[in-house]
């Protein structure tokens, strides 16, 4: 990993200053499988339901990933769901989602009970379960380990890089955001997650 490439929560001087995402278009398979997974295994609320406008035979599906930011599908009735995926370059490697501290046991257990396949583990800045969805998709949900302001969340991530660095530590740790929040004047609200593996890899293995 190269060490001329500068990490900032500053603004870049670039052409475009964009102000968030807005959505995420991926090509699904069916809309009856789509809808299954992430409607009625991840809860996201199915909002809209159109022609795709540059191909009227697609059906372009638009789900809220909870914070009103868009997932969206191009999908075909006659499109068969994948079992696995072995993306390129340029292609998605997996989504993450964010989810609620305090629901994270809850979303385990869940998964537990329905029969998913998962794999749990500590990522160091923050906890994440990783599952698949009806396409072969990783798909990993995500609780932080602190609280984090939203409109802080660069400058903390920042600066928490800045405190792994100096300490010659792999990669951010619970201890480097600690430190980050502390050092940025925020109050340091650690969220009650349990023990798990610090995973160098995604399998999804557990059922």
């Amino acid at each position: 990993m190269t060490d001329d490439i500068d990490i900032s929560a500053e603004r870049p001087a670039s052409t475009i200053a964009v102000e968030g995402t807005d959505h995420v278009t991926l090509v699904g398979s069916n809309p009856e499988d789509t809808v299954a997974f992430y409607r009625d295994v991840l809860g996201m609320r199915l909002v809209m339901r159109q022609p795709n406008l540059d191909r009227s035979e697609v059906e372009h599906l638009f789900f809220d990933a909870g914070d009103g930011r868009l997932v969206t599908f191009f999908c075909e009735a006659d499109r068969e769901s994948a079992e696995d995926q072995a993306p390129g370059v340029g292609a998605v490697h997996h989504l993450a989602f964010r989810l609620d501290p305090a629901q994270f046991r809850e979303t385990r257990e869940n998964l537990q009970e329905s029969g998913r396949r998962f794999s749990e583990f500590d990522r160091g800045a923050f906890h994440s379960l990783y599952t698949k969805d009806h396409n072969g998709l990783v798909v990993e949900l995500v609780a932080d380990k602190f609280v984090v302001p939203d409109d802080r969340r660069a400058e903390v991530l920042a600066t928490a890089h800045a405190h792994r660095v100096e300490a010659g530590a792999e990669f951010v740790r619970g201890e480097d955001l600690a430190a980050a929040l502390e050092s940025l004047g925020l109050p340091v609200e650690e969220h009650d997650l349990p023990d798990a593996p610090t995973g160098t890899d995604v399998p999804v293995e557990r059922a």
